[in-house]
This record gives structure tokens, sequence and C-alpha cells, in this order.
């Protein structure tokens, strides 16, 4: 039985005194709070995405596909909400962002360990990414071991060999037949699409605000992610497209 803790407030069970207390500028200038307060929450949402998507692998890798659309629709969900505050950060002028951006020193969104996570689970499985996080710490090892793990798309091929079904060619000839696996792909399908949505969104926001000079920590900014926009974690589900 879940027990209620008498006296247990709401900025008790949320832990609002450190939540709140995370956001701490390195300036005094207006603009840096946003900043912080919008990539700290992109790292919540990525937790929890992590956290649905290890249970959607565990669901498909059992063959219980009807539970795991919902963890999957909800992960396509929380994309579109990450995706909305590059709108809120577009705010923000290149004089007011430049106005800061030398406190921000070496560090730099390519660095976070959650997103490579994440792509890692999905199936977008490049180990270089392994070099931006420090040896031994805690992000290189869960990057290390989401590269070693099967992927969801790894898990979902998996599950349709286990079904009898000869290729995701097949499945998307016969849906009636290969239902389960049909309403699995097209709930990956949502999560690539609304990942290039994502992306899409984060270079204009980028070229908006810094135009085409390099990113922090020695990233190539606009350049590097105008380059991930062909990027797919499903690429053999939009290839059959064509082949329909």
């Amino acid at each position: 039985m879940t027990a209620h803790p008498a006296g247990m407030t709401y900025a008790d069970y949320l832990q609002l005194p450190t939540l709140l207390s995370a956001q701490q500028p390195k300036s005094d200038l207006h603009d840096e709070m946003l900043f912080i307060v919008i990539h700290q929450t992109k790292e919540l949402w990525l937790k929890q995405m992590l956290h649905e998507v290890d249970l959607a692998i565990r669901l498909v890798a059992s063959d219980d596909f009807a539970a795991a659309y919902k963890a999957l629709a909800r992960v396509s969900r929380i994309q579109s909400v990450m995706t909305l505050p590059w709108d809120v950060l577009a705010t923000m002028t290149p004089v007011d962002y430049s106005a800061f951006r030398h406190v921000l020193g070496t560090s730099s969104g390519f660095q976070s360990a959650q997103f490579r996570e994440l792509e890692y689970k999905f199936g977008i499985k490049d180990p270089k990414f392994l070099d931006y996080q420090e040896g031994g710490g805690e992000g290189r090892s869960r990057l290390q071991a989401a590269l070693d793990a099967p992927s969801l798309w790894e898990t979902a091929d998996a599950a349709r060999v286990r079904q009898g079904a000869d290729s995701w060619l097949a499945v998307y000839r016969d849906t009636e037949r290969w239902f389960a696996l049909y309403q699995l792909a097209e709930k990956m399908i949502d999560i690539d699409d609304a990942l290039s949505g994502w992306r899409h969104k984060h270079l204009l926001t980028v070229e908006r605000i810094i135009g085409m000079k390099p990113g922090t920590g020695g990233s190539a900014g606009a350049s590097y992610l105008a380059s991930t926009l062909e990027k797919r974690a499903f690429p053999e589900l939009w290839a059959i497209r064509t082949q329909l």
C-alpha cells in the first residue's frame, strides 16, 4: 500500500526548493534565465522520454505491442512539447544572447548525454559521441550501455522476425494480417517525424540568434545542425514507402 505521509506538501513532493534553486545564472543579464530554464526543461523531458522508451523496448521484446503503443505515443507527444520552446527562445535577439554568451564557456547542448542516449535507444548509434563525454562519468557510462543494448529499432525488427513477417514491406502490404506490427511501425514513424521537426526548428532558432557562427563548446553551430536534418532513426520504415 502506498504511504501518504502526514504533512506532505506540493513543494515537498515535487522537491521544489531543489528544483527552483537549480537556476544559477552566471551573469546579471535578464535573458540568461530564459536560456537556462528552457535547456533544463529540455533535459527533464528527455529524462521522461528515456523512461518511456525503456518501457517500450521491454514491452516490444515481450510482444506486448498494445501497451508499447501507449509509451511510444507519449514520446511523440513530449517531442511536440519540446519543439514549442524554440519559439520562446527565439524571442531572444542576437544582441540579447551575445551579451551573456561568453559565460557559457565550453558548455554546449552538443554535450547533452541524455539526447545522445535517446538517439542510441532509438537506433541512431554513432559511437563517436562517446568522445564528448568525460571518461568514467555517468553520462558516458549510460551512453555505452545504450550503445551496447538492443535499440527500439533492433527490438522491433526482432519482434517482426518472431511474428513471422518476411520484411517490413510485407507488413505494409498486408496490414490486416500484420496489424500489430503495422501499428508499431507507425508509432515509430510518428517519433521519427517529430524528431525531424525538432531538429529543423532547432536549426532555424540557432540561425536566427547566432547566424552561421560556430556554436559554444567547439561545435560547428548551424552548419552541423543542418547536416542532421536527413538523419532518421528508422530509415527502413521510410524507404518502404517508395516501394509500396
